[in-house]
């Protein structure tokens, strides 16, 4: 069951507008009595018909978000509008559960007529290919990095760098027609290993305040023998932490505790893309201005780990001003 999405900021709503092909507005206000008695239709309609980057159901209050209705011309509550890919196509005004229902119905036959292709590929609405589908409710965000910022540890040179775990097109492994058969050099690699041994560090800084709800981690080795060491191996343990404003060193993890820990196991991969789902505590990411991903081992005995695509899931919030990270977290004696 899902239920709208509170908006919060006027970044949020134009990453959902980004992001999903269609999206539902409500906006409504607290002092609205109308408002309040169609909102149990809206949300059965949202809890019916919303698809993960697809169909996305939001409510807008228009006293806190007043940036919002004088963008769009809301002059009476509630009004409902709906986006198709970022662009407004259809306004119903007022507490009408006939109008509305018949509105959002169609919308989800159009939707269903118009489904890209691509999805049935692990490929997002908004282009961008993940290898499972969205957890409900929420956003590929991956694109919130800020390129600049990114750091790779104890990464192997004649492979990818940072950037290259978060492109957003689909492994060249899964045949893109990238990299694959492209022949030889770092220019036809679209992957990551590890060096000297089988642990990377990931630094990833944000250019939004964002609340992770999950990641989706990809790794697609080579066929061969599982005692074949020359094989890469997939990430096993991961641990995780939050707003550091810098990569950590292997030897500065040991002496932090992880926001995090996560262990994958060897049926959490899907056979056809090979990607884990991770699911986080989501309590302890609601405000995330950075990541490190620390993937402490591998699963086998291999000497090396190899990792083609990482994603990350949740919400964008307000646009931070780059430069010093926020230390949230880096207190003494941690």
């Amino acid at each position: 069951m899902t239920a709208p999405v509170n908006i919060s900021s006027k970044e949020q709503f134009n990453n959902l507008l980004t992001s999903s092909t269609f999206v539902v507005a409500d906006f409504h206000a607290e002092w609205c009595g109308p408002c309040h008695a169609i909102a149990p239709v809206y949300e059965q309609l949202s809890a019916q018909l919303s698809r993960p980057n697809r169909i996305t159901f939001t409510k807008i209050d228009v006293d806190r978000q007043q940036d919002i209705a004088k963008a769009y011309g809301i002059t009476a509550m509630p009004t409902f509008m709906v986006f198709e890919r970022g662009r407004p196509t259809n306004t119903i005004r007022g507490a009408d559960p006939t109008k509305l229902n018949q509105a959002i119905r169609k919308l989800a036959a159009e939707a269903g007529k118009s489904e890209p292709a691509g999805d049935a590929e692990g490929e997002s609405a908004g282009g961008a290919w993940i290898g499972a589908a969205a957890p409900k409710g929420y956003s590929d965000i991956t694109d919130q990095f800020e390129a600049k910022g990114l750091e790779l540890l104890n990464r192997d040179g004649d492979f990818g760098v940072a950037r290259t775990l978060l492109e957003s097109s689909k492994p060249s492994a899964l045949g893109n027609g990238k990299g694959k058969d492209a022949g030889e050099g770092a220019a036809a690699v679209d992957w990551v290993e590890s060096d000297t041994d089988e642990q990377l560090m990931l630094f990833i800084p944000f250019m939004s305040t964002l609340k992770v709800h999950s990641l989706q981690i990809t790794s697609l080795p080579p066929p061969g023998d599982d005692d074949d060491d020359e094989i890469p191996m997939r990430p096993k343990t991961l641990q995780l932490y939050t707003n550091r404003s810098h990569v950590l060193g292997f030897d500065e993890a040991e002496d932090i505790p992880p926001v995090q820990t996560v262990t994958i196991q060897p049926g959490d991969w899907d056979a056809k893309t090979g990607t884990a789902k991770i699911d986080l505590r989501f309590v302890k990411f609601q405000t995330v201005f950075s990541l490190n991903i620390f993937i402490v081992d591998g699963d086998g005995d291999g000497e090396k780990t190899r990792v083609d695509r990482i994603r990350i899931f949740g919400e964008s919030g307000a646009k931070r001003e780059m430069g010093k990270l926020e230390k949230i977290g880096d207190e003494p004696g941690e």
